[in-house]
């Protein structure tokens, strides 16, 4: 008789029992050992912030409950590395096989591939899966075998392929590994995911979420019922916002994209049938978002330094402003731009804002303050519930005009008529700005237009209890103009020059990230890597110290240069070698990044094209310049205490609904 294969099940980003094919698989014929390892020192600069951690706490909970029903529990592991950890687990069960769930992300994807070379060394079957995605990244190029760098062409491509059908469904027994006694293991609460401090704050938090798989697929059949038919009609209200609200489950993996996609496809089949074409146009738009995370994860894997440069080059010459003073205005919510402050103010509340907010404060900390998009894009991820590098890195870029497809550079959206299209009662902004609770709705979007007479009876006194505009639009225009001119012509004279290399601008000291300290005992600016924008220098020095020199040289630096071997995808569930798989694909033909001479700069009271839908506007491209600086000793006294934003009893918690 054969005896039961021993399996680890290693848990990362998949927290369900649902189509987890790494989990399935493993159940299928043998004993298995599920295993979530926390171990912040392979976190790197990415170290999750208060909200997602306190969402991964809960998350854990709710799947050790699922697997404790099933017959093994998942077992917590605090460790100096991966690897270490697993083989702690091998030798004390004598399992012979290690399954896992593909990430997609530049760090995650090093220390896999690590951890699995240094387990098949010790003749340890290792097999990974795509419990992520659609389809693997590797699976969708051109017809050449190059990346697609336009959303439009990839999600054609990802719709013509065939889609996975079924899903695998969730083993109705798991039978335990013996021997985990001997295992160094210790409770959830003694992983360190919540600080005593934060308690108080994430006390907030559970009035409004609740984490786990099964409150995702809870929230998926309700969204499918209530308001899925209705949400191309629905989805930009920011107050009564009908979206999914799927986001910060789908990021920890509590349910299946393959679920998701399957569900509404069935739905639009129906409506197709029934003649309900507002249903139908509501799929393929909810579809497309799906497309988008799908997009980001492809781009991350095919481009990997894109979490620290744009994929454009041309922003290399980008004259950015280390302004610590706006970047402080704009976290607090204290612009002056009263859509810009209410989303920010949501944001730190609540750790959650509808996806146009996201845009808004984004488009304006880019193109109004023209503050580096790496600074932002760490900011969203130290306070967001969802915060997903892969997503985030795509949205930041896209904004910033660092896509061939994304927002063109010189294009500036008006906070006040996006206001007064997405807000038109005004509402959100009451609800978050109670400085302007009594402005009157006309005038509540744009309050330094407001007769003196309706400020003094709303009770507002701008410059005293709500700041005037940081910036006014003409002049946030001119210096935007200026900038991209500028860049302009530093790029024509660097390829007259020859001296076309690509720039690591982001690298520079001068643009680490102003730490955001919420005690008075820290009163100075820090470099420690979880407040800093990492650079491809961090990133590879830090992958040294923890053993991960080696496959840095043969991923990162490979990708950092662009370098195409040709070689050929083989089919393999398995991810394959950097240089095997990827890249190939990563060869761009420099007509596809060119800069286009003329451009009108103009200011969108409407946005002309939504987040995501990625329209080909302008295209711009390559090389270096030194930032323009402010003052950084300023940041000392300005960071002993972020305001009163960061007081309690000013963070009202409000699910967004």
């Amino acid at each position: 008789m054969v005896s039961p294969s021993k399996t680890i099940v290693w848990f990362r980003r998949d927290l369900r029992i649902e189509d987890n094919p790494a989990l399935s698989m493993a159940a299928k014929d043998g004993l298995v050992l599920p295993v979530f390892i926390w171990c912040p020192a392979e976190e790197g600069p990415y170290y999750p912030g208060r909200c997602s951690r306190w969402w991964l706490k809960q998350s854990l909970a709710h799947l050790d409950q699922s697997l404790k029903a099933l017959g093994a529990p998942l077992l917590f592991i605090v460790a100096q590395s991966s690897v270490s950890a697993l083989f702690q687990c091998i030798a004390a069960t004598d399992a012979t096989r290690v399954f896992y769930n593909h990430l997609y992300d530049p760090f995650s994807f090093v220390r896999d591939q690590l951890v699995k070379s240094q387990l098949v060394d010790q003749g340890i079957a290792v097999r990974s899966f795509n419990g992520d995605l659609l389809h693997e990244p590797w699976e969708i190029h051109d017809k050449s075998g190059h990346a697609f760098t336009t959303f439009n062409e990839f999600w054609v491509s990802c719709l013509s392929c065939p889609i996975k059908s079924t899903l695998f469904l969730p083993p109705w027994k798991l039978l335990p590994l013996s021997g985990i006694g001997s295992i160094e293991s210790c409770s959830i609460d003694e992983l360190g995911l919540e600080k005593e401090s934060e308690k108080q704050s994430n006390t907030l938090l559970s009035r409004g979420w609740i984490p786990g798989w099964s409150t995702a697929d809870k929230l998926l059949s309700e969204f499918i019922i209530k308001n899925l038919s209705e949400y191309s009609n629905n989805r930009m209200m920011l107050e009564a916002a009908k979206t999914s609200l799927l986001s910060p489950h789908l990021h920890f993996g509590e349910v299946s994209v393959r679920k998701i996609y399957q569900s509404v496809r069935l739905k639009q089949l129906q409506w197709t049938k029934e003649g309900n074409l507002d249903g139908v146009e509501s799929v393929n738009l909810f579809l497309k978002s799906i497309g988008l995370r799908e997009y980001s994860r492809y781009i991350c894997f095919n481009f990997p330094f894109t979490h620290e440069r744009s994929l454009l080059g041309s922003l290399n010459n980008y004259t950015w402003r280390a302004d610590q003073e706006h970047f402080k205005s704009w976290r607090q919510g204290k612009t002056g731009y009263p859509l810009v402050d209410a989303g920010m103010r949501e944001l730190w509340a609540t750790g959650w804002i509808h996806n146009r907010t996201r845009v808004i404060v984004a488009s304006f900390f880019v193109k109004f303050l023209l503050l580096p998009w790496t600074w932002g894009m760490k900011y969203f991820w130290d306070t967001l519930l969802d915060a997903d590098l892969e997503n985030d890195i795509l949205g930041w870029q896209y904004i910033s005009g660092s896509l061939p497809d994304g927002h063109a550079l010189t294009r500036i959206d008006s906070p006040e008529e996006q206001g007064h299209r997405l807000d038109p009662d005004g509402e959100y902004i009451r609800n978050w700005i109670p400085e302007l609770a009594r402005m009157p709705t006309e005038w509540i979007h744009h309050p330094w237009d407001a007769p003196i007479s309706v400020l003094k009876a709303a009770g507002v006194d701008l410059g005293l209890n709500y700041p005037k505009p940081i910036i006014k639009i003409d002049k946030a225009r001119a210096l935007l103009e200026d900038a991209v001119n500028m860049m302009r012509e530093l790029d024509r004279a660097s390829r007259i020059n020859g001296s076309c290399e690509v720039v690591d601008n982001m690298g520079l000291k001068a643009f680490d990230v102003p730490t955001v300290v919420v005690k008075k005992e820290i009163s100075v600016v820090t470099s420690s890597l979880d407040q800093r924008v990492p650079s491809f220098n961090n990133m590879q020095l830090k992958c040294h110290e923890m053993g991960f020199g080696k496959l840095i040289h043969d991923t990162c630096l490979e990708v950092e240069f662009n370098i195409c071997k040709g070689k050929g995808v083989e089919e393999n569930e398995d991810l394959k070698t950097t240089a095997e798989s990827t890249s190939k694909k990563r060869s761009i033909s420099e007509a596809q990044f060119s800069v286009q001479d003329s451009c009108s700069f103009e200011t969108y009271g409407r946005d002309q094209c939504e987040y995501g839908s990625f329209k080909p506007e302008h295209s711009i491209a390559s090389t270096s310049r030194q930032p323009v600086l402010n003052d950084p000793a300023k940041a000392s006294k300005d960071e002993e205490f972020d305001a009163e934003s960061c007081r309690e009893d000013l963070r009202p918690c409000k699910r967004p609904t």
